[in-house]
């Protein structure tokens, strides 16, 4: 039992991927899902579909590997954080859509709530904020939605769970129903602080505590799969929410140090060690990862649209036909126009926090075409990483995160990785291995398993490709930005 199968079901598609006792990839297998938009702002999946891509890539995987079921001493699953799901104890019915970490359906809601002044009380608890992102009120939603939900729910017939709970159990058979402290952190609902379910906040937003999943560390015992599923079967040992799987995988291990992932959305991390931070500008406290019973918690600033304006250009404009040709259509656009971009397409995430806004072009003139929305489209996510950036400083009285580690699909892009370097004025490290979500997950199980190396030598193993030094004339930067921050306000008074 040599290798770890990593579990990586994203928002777009679902991932499976084999790694060997050096943490190499051996074997992957991916496949995308439908996306569900039943109103404007409205986002879901069909929870069906997470599962039967999970178990399918899982098997591709390991045929196309040919080491078989007992070659896998362990998974681990990183996943899509905040969606929401509610199903039947007994069958593992839905009894609804999953709602999708994008949707904004609750806004009012999340409005009332902090007219009333509970974002205090939300904040305090769980370092969150009062924004329809998060699960609490996607869970609320459903509750008061779903004809006899509530009634169902408060009879002990329903539970609750995010993915990586969906999928455990599906994984298990139904007899595990577990999260993880990074999952857990991100619904609202959990006292980052006292480590449990927050009785305050899940009786504000009427759910029962009784739907709710147990919490345990990043590495530990989550059950094992079903026999029937891959021949035999394999421990579940590692959980991690993406973006802190992310973290993980990037060895960000030490306070001060910062990580960024360019998937659907951007989320960076800044390591703050045992001590949770509060924000004083709209960033969010998190727990990074949890080992031991010991919380290591984190600053995150989150966007909602990085990767997700490419497949915007591709999808909705349908000016590309693949990503990969946003970088030289960029490469070629006209110098001399100053088109700007602000994706708000379900709202502006850290540290604005408007899920009111929508998307904005600016600076349009008859000359622009492709080549123009597509540099706009890739410099839109730098301006908004220098957002966060410039947030986690201030927070930090200007101490870490002076290098950044970068990763996720658009990091590939040289190009997007060099704007990025000249906005922020700051060195942009790329890993050679650019799937450090998953490779976070498998870490964390390999660990579990006895397989892997402990936390001090995975992160000497950390390796760079390449380093992305600014170039850009600072006056020519601080005019850049300004007239990004320009557009951003306007694109909120609107």
């Amino acid at each position: 039992m040599s290798h770890i199968l990593a579990i990586d079901q994203g928002t777009t598609s679902t991932r499976a991927i084999l790694f060997d006792t050096s943490l190499s990839a051996v074997a992957s297998a991916q496949e995308e899902f439908a996306q569900h938009y039943p109103a404007s702002g409205w986002v879901e999946h069909d929870a069906g579909d997470l599962w039967s891509t999970t178990a399918a890539t899982c098997r591709a995987a390991i045929d196309k590997a040919g080491i078989g079921a007992d070659g896998i001493a362990a998974i681990g699953i990183t996943n899509q954080r905040e969606t929401t799901l509610v199903w039947d104890r007994k069958t593992g019915k839905p009894v609804h859509n999953a709602i999708v970490w994008q949707d904004r359906r609750t806004a009012a809601q999340c409005k009332a709530l902090k007219d009333d002044g509970f974002e205090a009380a939300v904040t305090s608890r769980t370092g969150l904020l009062l924004d329809p992102y998060f699960s609490g009120t996607k869970l609320a939603w459903l509750l008061d939605n779903v004809e006899g939900a509530r009634t169902r729910a408060e009879a002990g017939e329903l539970i609750f769970g995010t993915v990586d709970t969906w999928l455990v159990w599906n994984l298990t058979g139904g007899k595990v129903h577990v999260t993880d402290a990074t999952n857990a952190a991100r619904t609202m609902l959990y006292d980052i602080r006292k480590g449990r379910w927050s009785q305050t906040i899940c009786d504000r937003l009427n759910i029962p505590m009784s739907m709710l999943p147990e919490v345990r560390d990043c590495a530990a015992d989550f059950g094992e799969t079903r026999a029937d599923l891959f021949g035999r079967p394999i421990p579940i040992c590692g959980i991690a929410g993406d973006q802190q799987a992310a973290t993980v995988g990037q060895a960000c291990f030490e306070p001060g140090m910062l990580k960024s992932t360019y998937g659907t959305g951007c989320f960076a991390l800044l390591n703050t060690g045992d001590t949770p931070v509060t924000s004083n500008n709209r960033l969010l406290t998190t727990i990074a990862y949890q080992l031991d019973g010991k919380p290591t918690y984190a600053l995150e600033g989150s966007i909602f649209i990085a990767g997700a304006v490419v497949q915007w250009l591709r999808d909705g404009l349908k000016i590309i036909g693949d990503a990969g040709e946003t970088q030289p259509l960029a490469q070629s656009a006209d110098p001399g126009q100053d088109v700007i971009l602000v994706p708000a397409f379900t709202g502006l995430g850290a540290p604005y926090w408007r899920p009111d806004c929508r998307g904005a072009i600016f600076g349009l003139t008859r000359n622009t075409g492709p080549a123009e929305l597509a540099r706009a489209a890739l410099e839109s996510v730098g301006y908004q990483t220098r957002d966060l950036l410039e947030a986690m400083h201030a927070d930090m009285g200007g101490a870490g995160g002076a290098i950044l580690r970068v990763d996720g699909g658009m990091s590939a892009s040289d190009w997007a990785m060099q704007f990025l370097a000249d906005i922020l004025g700051a060195r942009v490290d790329r890993p050679k291995v650019l799937e450090t979500t998953a490779m976070g997950a498998a870490w964390l199980a390999g660990q579990r398993a006895g397989l892997y190396p402990t936390q001090a030598e995975f992160a000497a193993q950390w390796a760079l490709e390449r380093s992305f030094e600014p170039a850009m004339p600072d006056d020519t930067r601080e005019a850049k930005y300004a007239a990004w921050r320009r557009a951003v306000d306007a694109t909120t008074r609107a």
